[in-house]
């Protein structure tokens, strides 16, 4: 079946899981002495990490909570957050992670969308979470387990050492709900993402046809957040599928993952243009033993090009960019581990994945190649619906196809770009302008680290677009100096107004550029 943009891959792939936590099970089985679990000092076999899953479980399924029910995981990135994802989806249970920097205004509405039965959380998140309970009566019966080694608190590996319990491992449903992800909030209010087990399993699968790992021959490294789709497809289950190592860290500090990467052999790093811009720019960098890494995936926010080029000139190790959202299972396309990979693209489309270019107005008529337009897709990865929202799930769900928002185009080789979205596009004197493109240009200039570019209320122009960058390592930028640069190298329409030098982008939990403060700021401050 032919798309605008390539063609569907019908052919079967090489296993698909009823769930994942099948698909621990089998590598529990095949492997159970084999590391798998490896954060700060703890390393938990699969043998243990079953073991805990299956104790964790049982215990949820005693008290009530299993099919049905959600339990929110307030948690940073720990052997703990691994432990319960899988743990809750065994109960039968839908997970639900949030973030636990959030503020008690943020958490609350998400814990009383959810309708939470549990909360799992963090020593650190208790007085937040207090606060969000007490600021909304819908939360006044939530139970929480707090983790920790302090009197009252608890540790998800208690089962470590009870290996009888893997015999006793719930398998759920397939059809059941598996997850509920809330979405990053960055074009409004945050959704709640309803996926099944059988379509994240799925996914799993279609992307190995991709981005293929190498059996019992893994170690990957997890820097960017465990409570973000990106780190538990490209992380946790990815991992697990290879019956590999996931080393995860806390958080993100360029040394401690250059020395990790040295330490533990790491083959796979599950990174994004955030993690690669600072290791880049790390002191350590240069003089950093990265001989071990066989690949490096890209998600969460575009890679600019520049970035994937200093990166592969630099360490000689690929870089595959990919792309999706938390609404597609996440992941609908890859650029391939092996076959012809394309700077600037996301790739081609997961097999049993189908992608079309359709025109803005109407989201149904089929673009040539090369022009842009909407990105919709179809395929067995895709969300249920939106969480108590009939609304926007019709919305996002036509005719059995997802509309993304995102703005791309496909070439002739069935890659496809991404331009944007279709929310952050500009319109600059009656000109469509896609804000990626122009980050693309200011990335290229040498001076650049970083870019960000919004558009604003223009009483002249409808719109004007403003930038702001962050300076390369010893660079020192002239906002007019870049002016006068882009201009020879962008339409006239397409030049920002102004550029913003700062130290730093503001970004979300997860790490993306938070564009509402960049266009905040660029408010406040334009000139008339």
């Amino acid at each position: 079946m032919k798309t605008n943009g390539g063609v569907v891959d019908e052919a079967p792939l090489l296993r698909v899981w009823p769930t994942v936590v099948h698909m621990l099970a089998d590598a529990a089985r095949l492997r159970p002495e084999a590391e798998a679990l490896v954060c700060g000092d703890e390393r938990l076999c699969y043998r243990e990490v079953v073991a805990c899953v299956a104790g964790f479980a049982l215990e949820l399924q005693a008290a009530g909570i299993g099919a049905g029910a959600r339990v929110a995981l307030v948690m940073g990135n720990s052997v703990d957050i691994a432990i319960g994802t899988f743990a809750v989806q065994a109960a039968g249970a839908q997970v639900v992670p949030l973030n636990p920097a959030y503020t008690a205004s943020e958490l609350a509405p998400m814990l009383a969308d959810a309708d939470a039965a549990l909360a799992v959380c963090d020593a650190a998140v208790v007085q937040t979470l207090d606060t969000a309970v007490g600021a909304e009566p819908a939360l006044v019966a939530l139970r929480r387990i707090v983790i920790g080694d302090r009197p009252g608190m608890r540790r998800l590996t208690a089962w470590r050492d009870r290996p009888e319990l893997a015999d006793r491992l719930p398998l759920p449903d397939p059809q059941q709900l598996s997850t509920l992800q809330y979405t990053g909030g960055t074009t409004g209010r945050s959704k709640g993402v309803d996926m099944t087990h059988a379509a994240v399993a799925v996914n799993v699968s279609q992307r190995e046809a991709l981005v293929s790992t190498r059996a019992d021959d893994e170690r990957v490294l997890v820097v960017t957040p465990l409570f973000h789709v990106y780190a538990v497809a490209m992380g946790l289950y990815l991992a697990a599928h290879a019956r590999g190592t996931l080393v995860v860290l806390a958080r993100f500090q360029a040394e401690a993952v250059l020395e990790t990467i040295a330490r533990e052999r790491i083959t796979l790093l599950a990174a994004s243009p955030t993690v690669l811009v600072g290791l880049l720019a790390s002191e350590t960098f240069a003089r950093a033993d990265l001989s071990s890494l066989r690949l490096v995936t890209s998600g969460a926010a575009a890679l600019p090009e520049a970035t994937l080029g200093r990166w592969e000139a630099a360490t000689g190790c690929p870089i595959v960019e990919g792309y999706g959202q938390s609404e597609a299972g996440p992941v609908l396309a890859y650029n391939p581990r092996h076959g012809l990979r394309k700077a600037g693209t996301v790739g081609l489309p997961l097999p049993r994945t189908e992608i079309e270019i359709v025109d803005l107005a109407t989201g149904r008529v089929a673009q040539p190649v090369g022009v842009e337009g909407e990105i919709r897709a179809r395929g067995p990865q895709l969300m249920r619906g939106y969480r108590q929202r009939p609304e926007a799930t019709a919305e996002a769900l036509r005719d059995g196809w997802l509309h993304t928002g995102d703005i791309g185009a496909f070439d002739a080789d069935g890659h496809l770009r991404i331009c944007g979205r279709k929310k952050e596009m500009a319109i600059v004197a009656g000109f469509n302008v896609y804000p990626r493109e122009v980050e693309e240009a200011l990335c290229a200039h040498p001076q650049v680290r970083e870019a960000a570019v919004v558009g604003v209320p223009d009483a002249y122009r409808g719109e004007a677009l403003v930038a702001t960058v962050v300076a390369a390592p010893g660079a020192a930028v002239d906002g007019e100096a870049l002016l006068a640069w882009l201009a020879g190298r962008l339409v006239r329409y397409k030049v920002p107004q102004s550029i913003r030098v700062v130290e730093a982008l503001p970004k979300t939990g997860v790490g993306k550029v938070d564009k509402a403060a960049l266009r905040a700021q660029a408010m406040a401050t334009q000139r008339p």
